[in-house]
């Protein structure tokens, strides 16, 4: 009986620690919640969070910071973005929805538009002092064609393609115009095969080019006189100054050079190609 009465006691002083330890644990929770409420309440009243400012208008961003109580600042250079209108904002510091303190100024960056640039003047330049300007201008160079020029030495721009001074992209490509060695005169070799060589021969006297030699060669049922071969081929470019060979049929083998005709030149009768070549 002393025995069950001892432990009774004890079971009943040990619930009165544990209640007493509970009590004093609920006590500490309720203070530390409404201390960390109370502190995040006076917190939150100072702070406010960044609004949304890619994209507006310097103007339009400073309203929208002085509506949520905050300041704006603009850096003075701003950066050029193909996506982004010229000045409206390009980037904002800090981001959309950061925490920050009332008054406090958010930073943006003006857009400057895409990035454009000035082609250079090339005219007038060698092709490889054209290719150093593009370079430098960060434009790359496009076709090149040659082309015959009475006014520039040979291998130097005649003319370009975008012109200088127009806006373009970096890593635009510039086409040029190069002042070709030769000639200011070219033509385009017709077809002799089959002619009779008499009129090709005065077809081509009486406008200044120069025959070459010319080889007879016996050729079965072919009459004599007419073209069975030519040099240069049919097609090719053509200069004055270049010999014009045939071969022409005829009952005996034999080969003859001719002494370069005179007479005025003329490209009457002859069919225009492409950079000033003309041909029959």
């Amino acid at each position: 009986m002393i025995a069950g009465a001892r432990l009774a006691r004890m079971l009943a002083k040990a619930l009165r620690v544990l209640g007493f330890l509970a009590y004093l644990g609920f006590v500490v929770a309720v203070f530390g919640l409404a201390a960390y409420v109370s502190f995040s309440l006076f917190v939150r009243s100072g702070a406010t969070r960044t609004p949304a400012l890619l994209g507006l208008q310097v103007v339009e961003a400073r309203q929208a910071l002085r509506d949520q109580g905050l300041e704006l600042r603009v850096e003075e250079e701003g950066r050029y973005d193909d996506a982004v209108p010229a000045e409206h904002v390009a980037v904002q510091e800090p981001a959309e929805g950061a925490l920050v303190k009332r008054g406090s100024a958010v930073t943006v960056v003006p857009s400057l538009g895409p990035q454009r640039i000035r082609v250079p003047e090339l005219q007038g330049q060698g092709l490889q002092s054209a290719q150093v300007l593009l370079v430098a201008s960060s434009l790359a160079l496009g076709r090149t064609v040659e082309v015959f020029s009475r006014d520039q030495p040979p291998g130097m721009v005649v003319a370009q393609e975008p012109v200088a001074g127009r806006s373009v992209a970096p890593g635009a490509a510039v086409d040029l115009l190069l002042a070709r060695q030769g000639s200011s005169e070219s033509f385009v070799m017709p077809d002799l095969v089959y002619r009779d060589y008499d009129r090709v021969r005065g077809f081509f006297a009486t406008r200044g080019f120069r025959l070459g030699s010319v080889k007879y060669e016996g050729y079965e049922g072919i009459r004599p006189g007419v073209i069975l071969r030519q040099y240069p081929l049919a097609g090719h470019p053509l200069d004055r100054v270049d010999a014009i060979s045939l071969v022409v049929a005829a009952e005996r083998r034999d080969t003859v050079e001719l002494p370069d005709p005179a007479g005025a030149p003329t490209s009457r009768g002859l069919r225009p190609d492409a950079g000033g070549r003309q041909g029959r």
